[in-house]
């Protein structure tokens, strides 16, 4: 094999995305010279990998002008590169993806990490969503092999596009050292991270804290409400109890999720995509043997409900984010540490990156041996 080249593209400006990162590692060790196109923001902090990384400076920040940008540019410098695999993260970089692939005639890989035509933003907008839905369904049956995070996503491409997916799951590899705590404390840390957008339940974590006057809040991440939630929480009289800690590299997350009493797991109903996800932290959270408090979606549900690692909502909204953390804490409390590492062993066990790099790894060097 003369060349083993990916080049990958994903819209984000690469700091925080978990999962495209472990992606781009294990290609590495696996012995792919990998390259990494995403672009970069006003306020991008700088990233330093184990691969060729390179982000874009655009003109258009969002909307159609920023998608027809990043795209053209995206693949002009995907040519350059002259890969032998090309793979587009998600739909958004799909067109530009495509274009490069087959003007190279190489390979092309489709990882999908959400629904495009489902999300909440995308619904309420005809015109936005039927572009997305072409989009896919004129591309994703042209590429070499598709990936998805979740079986309930799968299952959405299949019956809509009519192709199959691979599913990799968005889990971490599982430190055995690292253990559920032995006890909870007398005034427990919930702690939200990811994304503070529309939808994410936020807002409901802030509210809930009026119901556990003996916790506190810590949230980790940012995004397009993260100055409106700011500004909510400090309005509320338990402000004092609620934390805002930015968005965290990988590395400082890692260390802040164990020392967590309850992860929290909030997504209204807006749309399939939501609906149907399998939340990165649900990986992050079992790894770190911290349990979680969760709306009663598919994917998550199924988890909770079949290890049993945490409450489920009964309903949306803050009171009952209330409720089952109340519920989680006196079931928690009654457990001592072996309990507690016995209940967290299957989990562990069924969600170790370890099992679903195997696939990765898999699909790549299949497509490669062509």
């Amino acid at each position: 094999m003369e060349h083993r080249k990916i080049v990958m593209a994903v819209t984000n400006d690469l700091v925080t995305d978990r999962r495209v990162d472990r992606h781009c590692r294990e290609l590495t060790v696996a012995g792919y010279e990998v390259l990494l196109i995403g672009r970069l923001l006003p306020h991008s902090k700088e990233v330093e990998r184990p691969y060729r990384t390179e982000r874009m400076e655009l003109r258009h920040l969002r909307g159609p002008k920023f998608y027809a940008e990043f795209n053209q540019r995206v693949a002009r410098r995907i040519v350059e590169e002259k890969p032998d695999l090309v793979w587009a993260n998600d739909s958004d970089t799909l067109p530009g993806c495509w274009w490069a692939a087959h003007r190279l005639r190489c390979r092309l890989v489709m990882d999908a990490h959400e629904l495009f035509p489902e999300l909440p933003e995308v619904i309420g907008r005809p015109v936005v969503r039927l572009a997305w839905r072409l989009i896919n369904k004129c591309l994703m049956p042209r590429c070499s092999a598709l990936i998805t995070v979740c079986q309930s996503f799968a299952d959405y491409y299949r019956d809509h596009n009519g192709v199959e997916m691979t599913v990799v799951r968005n889990v971490q590899p599982i430190d055995a050292s690292l253990q559920p705590k032995a006890e909870t404390p007398e005034h427990p840390v919930l702690l939200y991270q990811g994304a503070v957008n529309v939808g994410r339940g936020v807002d409901w974590a802030i509210d809930a804290m009026e119901f556990l006057p003996d916790c506190r809040l810590s949230i980790a991440g940012g995004g397009d409400l993260i100055e409106e939630m700011r500004r909510y929480a400090g309005s509320k009289p338990w402000a004092d109890r609620i934390d805002f800690l930015g968005l965290l590299p990988h590395e400082e997350l890692d260390r802040l999720t164990p020392s967590a009493d309850v992860g929290l797991l909030m997504l209204e109903e807006m749309g399939l995509s939501y609906h149907l996800t399998l939340p990165n932290r649900v990986g992050d959270f079992v790894a770190a043997g911290v349990p979680v408090v969760a709306s009663d979606m598919p994917e998550t549900a199924r988890m909770v409900k079949q290890y049993g690692v945490g409450e489920l909502m009964d309903a949306p909204g803050p009171r009952a984010l209330a409720d089952a953390t109340q519920r989680l804490l006196e079931r928690w409390r009654t457990l001592d540490a072996a309990q507690r590492k016995a209940l967290f062993a299957p989990a562990r066990e069924d969600m170790d990156w370890k099992k679903e790099k195997e696939k990765l790894i898999e699909c790549v060097n299949v497509l490669m041996r062509k």
